[in-house]
């Protein structure tokens, strides 16, 4: 008896120190992440705004590997802290900290007019312009976090005697979702029509037009169609829905009128663009910006100025009009700034097909998250700031917008996520639509410019214009001597206009975008302004392939600028690789990781080439025929073009 007790010790002593090592090792770790306080600029603020997140509406558990892979990622940021490595072991910041980088600008910067814009007219601008949303909607904006209109289903009057085969059914748990009617399509199928918040939509692909929901029944192997018995049910449900709603949207508000502040972060933004770049190198406002549009909530969402275009609402001349493939809104936050908003359309792992054209490619969101990264780190500046983000497509863009247009191509996906897709004059079909998981939607927010009202753009074709068509070629891919032709056209043949098309051409090599068609600058800032780098979405696509063609710019006039050089050497350096500088910068972003590693590396293969071309021109037309020093110092070779490596 007694050595069965010892035995009986012997085991609860075991047991006691597994449990202790299981608390000490496992459960109290999980413990001290719980309760450490996290930093919401650098973790992701999904977490903080997960009561938000109206994640059930309409949501059958879906898991499309993109979003969750990504999702999964900054979810791994937001508990190790998700911050960029600092101090010593830092490259980025001894990049930035280096003397190359400190180097003041010239010319330097004398008064007004080398800034945008005058501070007091763009202040009483957006006074203006502030005050607008309340003079359209009779009340002030919705404040963030107040309730949001819905469409109740109890208000909805029923309608009388509906047929026995189309069944009213109560709403989903958000109320956002209601089943109209089960059409039998088959003894073996059943499909049903939806009502999802203002509109009728058809989640199993009946039509549903005007109202009028017909169904093709199979019989004796023809195939007839029947108007459904109830289409007056159907016209009294949604113009009793679209009038509730509107009821709704126009009551006064017990909310104050949202401010518009003239120490936002864009306002500053605006108010901080020279001569020299949309912003200074060491500007706090950049980062205060990315900051917001990462987590300030969306008051209003609307069609970008080419796809109203196509729809009657701007000349359709001065846009290059957009297809289905590509879709991009404008979204406005809480403080009244904008961004352009453009979706995720490619997994990060994917390559463009080499058998694409380059004018149909897709645009990635991650592209433009890492151009402005890219741009910023070899000081150009010409890239409007732009953040990663996880967008609620439901509660962010469908529920703010007032463009019926816009409400109009939002539905459910089979799988039960919220999808949505261009209206285009072609190919804006539901095979193109982006959908949420059920809900959440990774895109890329690229701040918005000054207006043209305050600061008028000038859109200019690029001389290097590729040839839009499946077999047509242009003078420069035909010409090696093209640059010679350049050089005596106004306003190549005497400003640092064409020194700029160089730099935009290395800066379009690297990222591999071949789809620079116009490039836009301040008028303000005449002839010798710089160069913005806008829609850059068309990169990245292929890491495995280096499009020569791109620096044709480079290797045709063998020019480049003393400045631009000096960077790319240094960004050459192991101790400021270029692809360890950009890889540590991305981190900073809340999609991260933005880039794959294939195409990381392919930056420092690109830039190796970059070299090597003017090393080319340097060893055919000497030192100083190819490096520039400034505006007034531009000898160049009269003709020549340098072999591309390969």
């Amino acid at each position: 008896m007694p050595g069965l007790r010892r035995d009986r010790l012997l085991t609860l002593l075991l047991l006691g120190a597994l449990l202790s090592a299981d608390l000490y090792f496992h459960l109290w770790p999980q413990v001290q992440r719980q309760l450490r306080p996290r930093e919401s600029p650098a973790g992701c603020p999904c977490a903080g705004r997960a009561s938000s997140l109206d994640l059930d509406s309409a949501a059958a558990p879906s898991a499309p590997r993109t979003v969750v892979h990504n999702f999964s990622h900054a979810r791994l940021r937001a508990e190790t802290g998700g911050a960029r490595p600092r101090g010593p072991s830092s490259k980025l910041q001894a990049l930035f900290a280096h003397p190359l980088y400190n180097v003041p600008e010239e010319p330097s910067l004398l008064g007004p007019e080398d800034l945008l814009l005058a501070s007091q007219e763009a202040l009483r601008y957006y006074r203006r312009k502030g005050a607008r949303p309340a003079q359209e909607t009779g009340h002030g904006a919705r404040q963030p976090g107040s309730p949001r209109c819905r469409f109740p289903a109890l208000l909805l009057l029923s309608p009388p005697s509906l047929p026995p085969w189309a069944a009213a059914e109560s709403p989903s748990p958000a109320g956002e979702l209601t089943t109209l009617a089960k059409v039998q399509n088959g003894p073996e199928r059943e499909r049903t029509a939806y009502l999802h918040l203002n509109r009728i939509v058809n989640v199993d692909m009946i039509l549903i037009s005007r109202c009028v929901v017909t169904y093709i029944r199979a019989k004796n192997g023809t195939q007839k169609t029947r108007q459904c018995e109830f289409e007056s049910h159907l016209e009294y449900y949604y113009e009793r829905r679209q009038k509730l709603y509107k009821e709704q949207m126009n009551l006064t508000s017990l909310d104050p009128p949202l401010q518009l502040r003239l120490e936002a972060s864009w306002v500053q933004f605006h108010l901080g663009i020279t001569r020299h770049g949309l912003y200074s190198r060491a500007s706090p406002v950049v980062s205060k910006l990315l900051h917001d549009m990462r987590h300030f909530p969306t008051i209003s969402a609307d069609y970008s100025q080419d796809e109203k275009a196509l729809l009657g609402a701007c000349d359709c001349s001065q846009i290059v009009k957009p297809s289905g493939v590509h879709l991009k809104l404008v979204l406005r936050f809480s403080d009244f700034g904008k961004a352009m908003f453009k979706p995720m359309r490619q997994q990060r792992d994917e390559e463009t097909p080499a058998d694409f054209f380059y004018f149909i490619d897709f645009q990635r969101h991650n592209a433009e998250i890492a151009a402005f990264h890219l741009d910023r780190i070899l000081d150009f500046r010409r890239v409007p700031p732009t953040v990663g983000r996880l967008v609620n497509v439901t509660k962010e863009i469908l529920e703010v917008t007032k463009n019926e247009i816009l409400q109009s191509v939002f539905f459910v996906s089979p799988a039960s996520n919220v999808c949505f897709f261009a209206k285009c004059p072609y190919m804006c079909k539901t095979e193109y639509a982006v959908c949420g998981n059920p809900h959440l939607l990774e895109g890329s927010l690229s701040a918005f410019l000054p207006s043209l009202n305050l600061a008028p753009r000038l859109s200019v074709p690029n001389p290097w214009i590729r040839s839009y068509s499946l077999a047509g070629k242009e003078e420069w891919e035909l010409n090696p001597l093209y640059c010679d032709t350049v050089k005596q056209i106004y306003p190549y043949d005497s400003s640092n206009r064409l020194l700029n098309i160089i730099d935009m051409a290395i800066f379009d090599f690297l990222i591999g975008n071949m789809d620079r068609h116009h490039y836009e600058m301040f008028t303000k800032f005449g002839d010798d302004g710089f160069l913005i780098h806008l829609d850059n979405a068309r990169g990245f696509g292929r890491h495995s392939h280096d499009e020569l063609s791109i620096l044709s710019p480079l290797s045709q006039c063998c020019m480049i600028k003393k400045k631009t050089l000096l960077h790319l050497q240094l960004l050459a350096q192991a101790d400021y690789r270029l692809s360890d500088v950009m890889r540590e910068s991305l981190l900073g972003d809340q999609l991260a990781p933005v880039l794959t590693e294939p195409h990381l590396l392919a930056l420092d293969r690109r830039l190796h080439i970059i070299l090597q071309t003017v090393e080319g021109c340097i060893e055919a037309h000497g030192e100083q025929s190819v490096i520039a020093s400034g505006p007034a110092e531009r000898p160049a070779p009269d003709s020549g073009q340098v072999n591309l490596t390969n």
